[in-house]
C-alpha cells in the first residue's frame, strides 16, 4: 500500500483495536508509515488523564513488534520515522530509560552531532527532548548552538516556537543568547499574525520567562492578537497570556472587553486557577469588570467547596481592593462564611488575613473569626510564616481592629494589643497626586486668602492621614490649622487622583472607601474632591468656587 493511501485509511481509524487489525493486514510498510501508526494510537489513547488502557497497549503483539523494529534497527530509519516514532512513544508514556528510548534519543543525537538533521528534524528532536522530564541540556545547547547559524527569517512559526520553549530551559544568563534572541523577536514580529492561540500563549510565557522587557513592540503585538484567540486558548494557555500582560504592565481595552464576553460564558466550565488568574489581572490592573466579577460571584457560589484556600482567596480579595459588591453578595459572602467555618485552619495565615480584610473594605464584617485573628496563637503563627509581622501585616490587623471598633460596636471580643498597631496605615494605591493637590492648595488660598487656615496632609491619632484639614469654630468661622481650642468641627478633604480609582471608573478602590468612612465615622465632615469633578476647572478662580461650593455650600462669604 502507498503511504497517500495508507495515511488516509490510518486517520479515518479512531481505536486502537481498529488500528492494530488494520497494521495486522499489511504485509509491509515503511519507517514512516509504522511512525505515524504510533502516532495515531497515541492520539486516540491519550487524554488529559494519560494513556488510557497502558496494559492492553503494551502487552499487544503488533505494537511490541513495531517497537522491537525501532529499537534494534534505528540506524536504518529515516530522519522522519525516527523522530516522529520518538514523539509518539512520549506521548505514550514510554520509560525514557528503557532500552527502545535510550536506542531512539541516542541515534537522533549522534545524528545532530554529524550533522544529518534539517532545521525541521532538529526542532522536532528539540521538542522531544522538551517533552522528557529531564531533558538533556546538554543537547539542547547542541540544537541552539547549531540554528544560530540558520536564516532565522526561512524559520517556520512552529520552529520559531520551538526555539523559544529551548531557550527556556538552557538559558541561565539571557546575555549568552541575546542576539539570538533579538534577531528571533525582530522575525516574530513579522509573523504575528499567522500564530496559533498555542504559539502565541508559548512565544508570550518564552518573552516572561527570558525577561525580554526590551521586546516592547513584539509584546505589544503579541498581546492584541491574543484577543482573537481567547474564546480558544486552553486555561494554562490563558494564564500565560495573562501573566505576560502582568509581568510587562500591559493593558489592552479590547482584550478587557473579550474576557467580558468570554468568562461569564465559560465560567461554570473554566478550571479555577485560569479564573483565579483573570481577578489577579483585574486586581493588579484596578480593571473593575462588572460583566466578569458577577460571573466569579456565581462561580464561587456553585463551585467553591471544590477550590484550595489559595484559589478562594484570588477569588474573594479583588472584590474588596476594587470595592465591588456584586449582585450575588448576599450569597457570596454566605458561602465564604461557611468555607472558613468548615476549612478556617486549613488556610495559610497571611491569606486568611487578606481574605478577611479584603471582607471589611466592603463593609462584609469578619466578627465570627476575629476573636481567632486577634489570638496570641494566630499572631505567633503570622509571625513564623515570613516575612513575619511587617508593616502590610500589621497595617491590616489595624484596621480590622478599627473597623470593629467603629462599625461593630457589639463586638464584645479580645482586641488588638497596642504592640501590634501601627501608627499610620501604609496604603500604596492612594499615594497622593501631587499635582492635583497643588492645583486645590492654590485654590483654597485664593478662597481663605491666607496659608495658615488650613494644613496639608495631616497625621491623625487614628491611623488615617488627612489630605488637607480645616477646622471651624462654633459659629462656623474657619480656624487657623494650628489652633487646637475651640475647635467644634474638622472637615477632611480627601484629594482623589485617578489612582484612587478604578480604571476608567469612578468607583473609589477599597482601601480609600474604608478610609472615608472611617474618617467620618471619626467625627470628620469628609468632603471629596475627586480629580473627574476638577479637570475642566482652568484657573485658580474656578477652582476656588468649585471649593466653595463643595466645602461651605450653604455659605455665601467667609469669615476666619
Amino acid at each position: 500500500m502507498d503511504e497517500k493511501t495508507f495515511f488516509k485509511k490510518l486517520n479515518s481509524l479512531c481505536t486502537s483495536k481498529e488500528i492494530f487489525d488494520f497494521l495486522s493486514s499489511l504485509e509491509v510498510m515503511s519507517d514512516i508509515m509504522a511512525s505515524g501508526a504510533l502516532q495515531r494510537i497515541s492520539e486516540v489513547e491519550v487524554d488529559d488523564n494519560g494513556l488510557k488502557n497502558p496494559e492492553g497497549l503494551l502487552e499487544n503483539e503488533v505494537f511490541r513488534a513495531i517497537c522491537f523494529q525501532f529499537e534494534f534497527e534505528s540506524s536504518k530509519l529515516s530522519n522522519t520515522g525516527l523522530l516522529n516514532a520518538l514523539q509518539a512513544l512520549i506521548k505514550l508514556c514510554i520509560d525514557p530509560h528503557s532500552t527502545l528510548m535510550a536506542s531512539l534519543l541516542s541515534e537522533g543525537e549522534e545524528r545532530l552531532r554529524k550533522g544529518q538533521l534539517t532545521l525541521k528534524n532538529v526542532c522536532a528532536l528539540g521538542e522531544s527532548l522538551l517533552e522528557l522530564e529531564d531533558p538533556s541540556c546538554a543537547t539542547l545547547e547542541q540544537i541552539v548552538n547549531l540554528v544560530q547559524e540558520k536564516d532565522i527569517e526561512k524559520w517556520s512559526p512552529r520552529e520559531m516556537v520551538m526555539v523559544y520553549k529551548m531557550l527556556q530551559v538552557t538559558v541561565r544568563e539571557t546575555e549568552q543568547y541575546q542576539d539570538l534572541l533579538n534577531r528571533m523577536n525582530s522575525v516574530t514580529l513579522t509573523i504575528v499574525s499567522q500564530l496559533s492561540p498555542k504559539f502565541t500563549s508559548i512565544i508570550l510565557n518564552s518573552l516572561v520567562v527570558l525577561h525580554q522587557t526590551r521586546a516592547v513592540p513584539l509584546v505589544i503585538a503579541l498581546c492584541k492578537h491574543s484577543v482573537k484567540h481567547i474564546p480558544y486558548f486552553t486555561g494554562d494557555e490563558l494564564v500565560n497570556v495573562l501573566e505576560a500582560f502582568l509581568y510587562f504592565g500591559h493593558r489592552e481595552q479590547v482584550f478587557t472587553e473579550a474576557l467580558e464576553t468570554h468568562v461569564p460564558k465559560s465560567i461554570f466550565t473554566m478550571h479555577p486557577q485560569t479564573v483565579s488568574k483573570v481577578m489577579q489581572y483585574c486586581c493588579r490592573k484596578m480593571i473593575l469588570s462588572k460583566p466578569i466579577f458577577d460571573a466569579v460571584a456565581e462561580g464561587f457560589i456553585s463551585s467553591a467547596d471544590r477550590f484550595t484556600t489559595d484559589q478562594i482567596a484570588e477569588y474573594i480579595i479583588p472584590f474588596g481592593t476594587l470595592n465591588y459588591l456584586p449582585p450575588s453578595a448576599s450569597s457570596l459572602f454566605s458561602k465564604l462564611e461557611t468555607i472558613l467555618h468548615t476549612r478556617f485552619n486549613h488556610f495559610q495565615p497571611r491569606t486568611l488575613l487578606n481574605v478577611l480584610h479584603s471582607c471589611v473594605l466592603i463593609r462584609r464584617y469578619p466578627v465570627n473569626f476575629l476573636p481567632k485573628i486577634f489570638s496570641p496563637y494566630f499572631l505567633q503563627q503570622l509571625q513564623a510564616q515570613p516575612p513575619g509581622l511587617d508593616r502590610i501585616v500589621t497595617s491590616q490587623l489595624t484596621q480590622l481592629f478599627l473597623t470593629v471598633t467603629l462599625e461593630c460596636p457589639f463586638y464584645k471580643g479580645p482586641k488588638l494589643l497596642p504592640k501590634y498597631q501601627v501608627k499610620a496605615f501604609n496604603t500604596p494605591h492612594s499615594s497622593l497626586d501631587v499635582h492635583l493637590l497643588k492645583r486645590v492648595k492654590t485654590g483654597l488660598l485664593h478662597l481663605l486668602k491666607k496659608r495658615i487656615y488650613f494644613a496639608s496632609e495631616v497625621s491623625t491619632p487614628y491611623f488615617y492621614t488627612v489630605d488637607i484639614e480645616i477646622k471651624l469654630d462654633e459659629e462656623g468661622f474657619v480656624l487657623p490649622a494650628a489652633q487646637c481650642e475651640e475647635v467644634h468641627r474638622r472637615i477632611a478633604l480627601c484629594v482623589d487622583g485617578q489612582n484612587r480609582f478604578c480604571v476608567n471608573s469612578h468607583n473609589l478602590l477599597g482601601e480609600e472607601a474604608i478610609k472615608q468612612r472611617h474618617l467620618q465615622l471619626l467625627g470628620y465632615e469628609v468632603v471629596q474632591i475627586p480629580f473627574y469633578e476638577t479637570e475642566s476647572l482652568q484657573n485658580c478662580r474656578k477652582m476656588a468656587e468649585y471649593l466653595h461650593k463643595k466645602i461651605f455650600p450653604h455659605t455665601y462669604g467667609l469669615s476666619c
